[in-house]
Formats: structure tokens, sequence, C-alpha cells
């Protein structure tokens, strides 16, 4: 494979479920926002870059601060949803790990759930610090690790019982890499940053039945979705039925809840 295969198999992934992953995981990521701007240090005329900005809901709820706002994604389907969703705001097409702007542009950098996406996660800091001035801060999301985020757990252990968890995807790292404390810490401050923070966001998904976890795992992912793709039919069979029999027992109110947290890291640019 080369070099960029996993890059390549993310973009390609997010160009075609723009939609799906807005419509299913939109009232789940956005309960983290406010947390991460606050980490960010994100108020009225803040030069904010929103990294991996997806449709657009962090640019949209810093816009709301009064900040100055630029969001940037690999993915053009991200971006025309994220102009669509919201015309008042620069929205651009860009990498990550190779941020277009000069040095000492911006005053916060955010990446909400964005950094679990990307080839060189490292680099990506790097350029975050980069493009920050002095003073600024940068922040980022991430999934809490499989034990407290139930949405995988249930996928994950149904596939460990009926399918093949090893279903061959291009490497990239470790999806619940930075779900570690430590490990936020240690990138951060091997980037340049110092004075790094890190805390737990509670956030709670709301599906409108048991058997939505499945179908949404599989339609508005991508690497989860690559993993149940590369299942056999039976096995797929069986994971939907397994998926669907566990996301029961977290029924309430008419809808499941099911507990998904989010790790939340931020530092300061020296």
């Amino acid at each position: 494979m080369s070099s960029r295969s996993f890059h390549d198999f993310e973009q390609a992934g997010w160009e075609s479920v723009a939609l799906e992953y807005e419509q299913a995981f939109g009232s789940l990521t956005i309960q983290s926002i406010g947390p991460l701007l606050d980490a960010a240090g994100v108020g009225a005329k803040t030069r904010v870059l929103d990294v991996g900005s997806g449709p657009g809901y962090v640019a949209a709820a810093a816009l709301g601060r009064g900040a100055q706002v630029t969001g940037i994604d690999f993915s053009g389907a991200m971006i025309a949803l994220a102009r669509q969703r919201n015309p008042d705001i620069d929205f651009r097409r860009g990498d990550a790990e190779a941020l277009p702007f000069p040095d000492k542009r911006f005053e916060a950098v955010v990446m909400n759930f964005s950094l679990l996406h990307l080839e060189r996660p490292e680099q990506a800091l790097r350029e975050a610090h980069r493009v920050l001035k002095p003073g600024g801060r940068c922040g980022f999301t991430v999934w809490a690790g499989p034990d407290e985020t139930l949405g995988f757990q249930i996928v994950l252990s149904a596939v460990e019982a009926h399918g093949n968890p090893n279903v061959p995807l291009p490497p990239g790292s470790p999806f619940f890499r930075f779900s570690d404390p430590e490990e936020c810490e240690r990138v951060l401050l091997e980037a340049g940053f110092s004075a790094p923070e890190v805390a737990k966001a509670p956030q709670t998904w709301r599906l409108s039945s048991p058997d939505a976890l499945f179908e949404i795992m599989k339609e508005a992912t991508v690497r989860t979705r690559g993993l149940l793709r590369g299942q056999s039919g039976q096995a797929l069979d069986a994971i939907r039925m397994a998926v669907g029999e566990a996301a029961k027992a977290y029924e309430r109110d008419g809808a499941v809840q099911l507990p998904m947290p989010a790790v939340l890291a931020s530092a300061l640019r020296p």
C-alpha cells in the first residue's frame, strides 16, 4: 500500500457518507462543542480555525460567539454541506497535515472528532501549532474508549463474537489511541504545546430504535463501515441481530440512549 493509503481511504469514505453522517451523528457530536470552544478560549473576535470541519457544527457555534471563523476539511462533500448550512462562514477544502495558512494566523485551532481520521495526527498537531499565534490554544475531541462508548462497544463485541475482527483495511493510527489522556498529553507536548489539559465530556446518543445502531455504523461511518462490509453475509446477519439485541437494553422513554463520552484535550501555544 502507498504511504497515503489510509488518507485516501478516509477521504473517499467521507466523500460518500457526508449526509448520512450528519443525520446519524449530528445530534451526538454537537454535545461536546461548547466545552471544546471553552477549552480553546473561543470568544468574540477570536480568529478560529476549525480543522476537519465536517458539516460545520463547530464553526457555526464559534460564529455564534462572535468569533472570526475559517473551516477546513479534506472532503469536498463535507465542504459543500457546510457551505450550504452556513453560507456566512469561510469553508475551504484542504489537508489538516499541510494547512494552507501562514504561520501565526489564528488564535484558536479546534478539531471535533477529526483527529481520528488522519493519516498522521502528530503532523496535524504540528501544523496547528504552526498556524497559532503565541498564547493561542488548540483543542480537540476524540471518543473515549470502547469500555465507555457503548455504541462502539456493542458493535465491536458483536463482530468479535460472530464475525472477523481482522478485516484488512488500510493501516492507520489506532481508533482509540487518544482515548488515553497520557497519549493526548504526550502528542501535544511533542508538537510544541505546553500545559496540556485533558477532561471527559459526557454525551448521550439517542437513537430511534435498537436496529438503528447497526444501520448507522454500516452506512454513516468509514472505518467501522469498512469492517462491517468486509464480513460474510452470514456473519453480517448474525452481527446485525446481536447489535439489535444488545441495544435493546438501553431503551428508555421510547428511544435507545447510549453513553458516548468524549475525551477533550487542549493546550497552549507558548
